[in-house]
Parts: C-alpha cells; structure tokens; sequence
C-alpha cells in the first residue's frame, strides 16, 4: 500500500512539473500547458493572480495590463509586448489536472545604444527577471571566449563587431538570448591615410569583409542619389507628356472624320487654279474711243438691217 501511494506522488510530482519558457522584452511568447487534447476548462494563473480562463461558454479575462495581453489558442497562453513584470510562475490548470511553468524576461543592450564606433567606450547589459537565487549571467564573445556581465569595452575595437550571447543558468539549464553588436570605423583623414592602409594580419577576414562594405556605402553622396531621382523623375514626366499629345491628335482627327472634313492635301493648297477675280474699272479715266474696224463693222451691220428691210418693203 505504501508502495502505490509514493509511485503515485512521484507521477504527480513529475506530471506538475513544467518547462521553462524565455524571451526578450517587447516580444510575443507562448506557454504551452502541455496536454495534447483540447481542454474543456482552461485557466491560466501568475501566482496567486487569475489572467485567463474559459469554461467552454465564457471567456474571462484579467483586468490587470498582463490579462489584457493575454490570449488563449488552443491549450497555449499567448502574451505580447512582454516585459519585465511579466517573469515568474504560471500555473495551467485543464480539466482538473495542474501544471507549472517559468518565464524568464531578458533584456539585451549596449551602452550608448546604436552603433558603435572604433575607439569609444561602451558597455553590454544583460538582465534576467526570474532567475532564482545564485543563478550566473555572462557574456559570450563573437569568438568564443566568455566574459562577465556587464562588459565594458574600453576602448571599442573592430574584433567586437558580432553576435553576443547572454548565457545564464535556471536550476541547472542553460539558457541564452543574442545581441548584435555593429561596429565601424570612421574615415581616416589626408594625413593618416598612410598609415590605415596598412592590413591588421591579427583582425578576421570576417569583420574586414563586413566594415568594407560599411564604409564603402557610407562613402557614397547623397546628391548622387538626388540625381538618379531627379533625372527619372523628368523621363517619367516626358513619357506623360508625349502619350498626352498623341491621344490628343488623334481624337481631334476622329473628329473631323465624323463631321465630314477631310484633312486637306497639299495640291489644294495652291493658288494658281483658281479664277483670277474680274479686275475693278478704274475710276478717273478717261473711256478710250472705238478703234476704226469697229466702226466700220457697225456701219456695215447698219447697212445691211437696212438694205433688208427695203427689200421686204418692196415684196
């Protein structure tokens, strides 16, 4: 009998136990409970604080700022912007069976913020909300080395440009959240340009690669990508310009057609095959007289009526 009693707290203990869930603040985390099959009765507590819970019918939320950003999909609890007050014990409770969880809250950062510059001085934080008591916090270098939290850089050097690992410990796990860390160097001036042309043999191939193309995009003007917008800026105008004038010629040739003008071709354009206007009489002068064959021809015609009607007289 004693027997199935202690086999059955350690199945329960076992079964309670939960998982350890991590993120950085201002990011989304999900816990998931850990039961496979949907839960009729679902509820989710931080401590002795109830945030969410559904009966099936009802769903109910906290009016605390961590109910508000909770949701549930399926058997997980969803929360958004975490932050730091947010670290500690949740309890899943579904269909009467109970299991804890832990969230850490980490929060990364360099002191300034930004990047960084060759030869400042700076400081890497790590800071995690919920660890337990004892609990260690170091940093890991790009290359490989660990140092102590925080770092101070003293001064910054190119071989500090790189992804950081903040690596902590909860309860014998080990845990870590990244930083990226970006240096560069500023321009060498005319009379140290000797002297930086010159190639570190102890500095990675990998960090040189990287702050060349930084400095190589730094180097380039702003006013050259004026230009480039500018100039595409009046092709387009010009292309808008040029369609605009088509369709316009070519509507106004519909036109004509339908009113029944038809465009003149160049032979109607010139001038000599029309009637020359009848000249206007002078005024002012004088009437010229009959030459003498007109006068003798109306004589004759004269002549002639006369001659016929004495001869009609006659008969």
């Amino acid at each position: 009998m004693k027997t199935f009693v202690w086999f059955g707290c350690v199945l329960g203990a076992l079964f309670a136990a939960g998982e350890v869930f991590h993120t950085k603040t201002g990011k989304r985390v999900t816990l998931e409970c850990g039961f496979n099959s949907i839960a009729k009765n679902q509820k989710w507590s931080r401590g002795s604080q109830q945030i969410i819970s559904d009966d099936g019918r009802l769903l109910r939320k906290s009016q605390s700022p961590l109910g508000q950003r909770s949701s549930l999909r399926a058997n997980n609890l969803v929360i958004s912007s975490v932050t730091k007050k947010d670290a500690g014990t949740f309890t899943c409770e579904a269909d009467h069976y109970k299991k804890e969880h832990t969230l850490l809250v980490v929060s990364v950062w360099t002191s300034p913020h930004g990047i960084l510059q060759v030869g400042s001085n700076a400081v890497l934080q790590c800071n995690v909300s919920g660890l337990n008591p004892g609990s260690t916090v170091q940093w890991k270098k790009p290359d490989g080395s660990l140092a102590a939290n925080p770092v101070h850089l003293s001064p910054v050097a190119l071989s500090h440009n790189g992804i950081w690992a903040c690596s902590f410990s909860h309860y014998g796990q080990h845990y870590s959240e990244t930083l990226q860390v970006m240096v560069y160097a500023p321009k060498p001036s005319t009379a140290s340009s000797a002297k930086s042309s010159r190639v570190d043999p102890t500095t990675p191939c990998p960090v040189c690669t990287d702050v060349s193309v930084l400095t190589s995009v730094e180097q380039l003007d702003w006013w050259v990508w004026v230009t480039v917008a500018v100039g595409s800026l009046a092709v387009v105008l010009l292309m808008v310009l040029i369609i605009v004038l088509v369709n316009r010629i070519r509507r106004r040739k519909k036109k004509n057609l339908r009113n029944g003008q038809h465009p003149l071709r160049p032979k109607n354009y010139c001038q000599c095959n029309r009637p020359a206007a009848a000249a206007k009489p002078q005024q002012g002068r004088r009437k010229e007289k009959p030459s003498a064959l007109l006068m003798e021809s109306h004589e004759s015609q004269i002549k002639e009526k006369r001659d016929s009607e004495k001869a009609r007289m006659k008969e």
